[in-house]
């Protein structure tokens, strides 16, 4: 049983907040990057804020249960270094990423400016994650209109022989994936790396915000990505690949570096926009990182409030694995739940599902349904065909908390044999 107590309520679009840091919490945290250090989990994200004075320097919060989050300050002193100001004219920073090496942090940044690519990634380290943090340069720079990737969105990954690697890259010239000295935190080798992901012009080639994590069991590299508009329909995608070098290949075996097919149907789609019902819902959810919390996984990201898409908040979700090694999004921000055992009898009774429809830029809209025990066929623990009309979806159920109706429930997240995911929630008391 969770701890009702314990999980806070939304105070969606609250002005009250905006002058005092210490009362952000999960307001104003975009491009999350999480990491766990002790006991506690830390989130430094983007200098990206909704009114007030605005501050540059990467921000910090952290918390001990992936709930609750409090304020810790700026990983930077003074703001932009001047080398990556000097570079990019940028007044903040984005998309960091934070990580440890050799009993030291090392956080990533990247400057540049909306719509440009004259850009910059740097490292700083510091012997304390709460900061301050000391620059130390240049990790990758891009020029203005010159082909190659456009140098923002930076993420490590440990490779399963312990080696780092940077996977980087936004919109304009594709996702790219190179080695890293961890002496030094910067580049192995001179050069850009190898593509490893890529739009079509057709949709402004929009793709960004990368990052790999390996599962062990399954013995697969998997690269989440974001694609679209992250005023609007930003949405999490997914490809795995057995090397870390790729190729990285979704669900129906299209290469993530694929052009000529339809653009929508490259990557497994795994959260956008959705609405239950009695609720506004969420949009553009995306730039996530993935946390392995001794092998108990999470998502990290960033989502906008539909009312006033000038808001946005941090999220923490469960992710399930599909027997076949696929990870799935819970439909619910966690709060706390454990994995139990769930029975057929559980999930019988009222269910609220929506498809996470690979086409819709708009929010995908939940539809209800009453459900018998046959219509459940466990496989192993809690996996589960799940039949509803001519729909066999394959998936995971767990407890959870549902946050528009303030109970506990059970969710479902599951795909069918085409690979698209369906996401739901059971409605009634059990």
């Amino acid at each position: 049983m969770m701890n009702q107590s314990s999980i806070p309520i939304d105070k969606l679009y609250d002005e009250t907040v905006l002058d005092y840091k210490e009362k952000w919490t999960v307001n104003n945290v975009h491009d999350p990057a999480i990491i766990k250090d002790g006991d506690w989990y830390y989130v430094f994200s983007t200098d990206a804020q909704f009114k007030g004075d605005f501050c540059s320097g990467i921000q910090i919060r952290k918390s001990n249960d992936l709930i609750n989050w409090e304020w810790v300050g700026y990983a930077f002193e003074n703001g932009v270094p001047a080398e990556a100001e000097s570079w990019t004219g940028a007044k903040g920073l984005w998309a960091p990423e934070i990580v440890k090496f050799n009993q030291k942090y090392y956080m990533y940044y990247a400057a540049s400016q909306f719509g440009k690519t004259q850009s910059f990634i740097g490292v700083a380290t510091s012997e304390n994650i709460e900061g301050p943090f000391e620059d130390q340069g240049l990790v990758y720079k891009s020029v203005q209109d010159e082909e190659g990737p456009n140098a923002i969105d930076p993420n490590i990954t440990i490779d399963k022989d312990g080696e780092p690697w940077m996977v980087y890259g936004s919109f304009f010239g594709g996702i790219y994936l190179a080695k890293i000295n961890k002496q030094t935190g910067k580049l192995l080798d001179e050069g850009r790396g190898k593509l490893i992901a890529q739009r079509n012009r057709s949709v402004d080639r929009a793709l960004e915000g990368p990052y790999i994590v390996y599962h062990p069991d399954f013995e697969y590299y998997y690269l989440f990505v974001s694609y679209d508009s992250l005023f609007s329909n930003y949405n999490i995608r997914v490809a795995r690949s057995k090397s870390m070098e790729g190729p990285y290949l979704d669900f129906s075996g299209n290469e993530m570096t694929d052009i000529d097919s339809p653009p929508y149907e490259v990557g497994m789609k795994l959260l956008g926009g959705y609405k239950f019902h009695n609720s506004d819902g969420w949009v553009a959810p995306g730039h996530n990182t993935v946390l392995n919390d001794d092998n108990n996984f999470y998502i990290c990201h960033h989502i906008r409030a539909p009312k006033d898409k000038r808001w946005h908040y941090l999220h923490i979700r469960t992710i399930l694995w599909t027997e076949d090694g696929w990870p799935l999004i819970s439909p619910q921000r966690f709060a706390g739940e454990e994995k139990r055992r769930i029975t057929a009898e559980e999930l019988t009774g009222d269910w609220e599902l929506f498809k996470v429809d690979q086409h819709n830029d708009e929010q995908d809209e939940s539809f209800r349904i009453t459900v018998k025990e046959s219509n459940w066929i466990n496989k192993s623990n809690n996996n589960y065909h799940f039949i509803f009309g001519e729909n066999r979806v394959s998936g995971v159920v767990n407890e959870s908390w549902d946050w528009e109706n303030w109970t506990e429930t059970i969710v479902f997240m599951g795909k069918d044999q085409e690979g698209t995911v369906y996401l739901g929630k059971r409605t009634n008391s059990y």
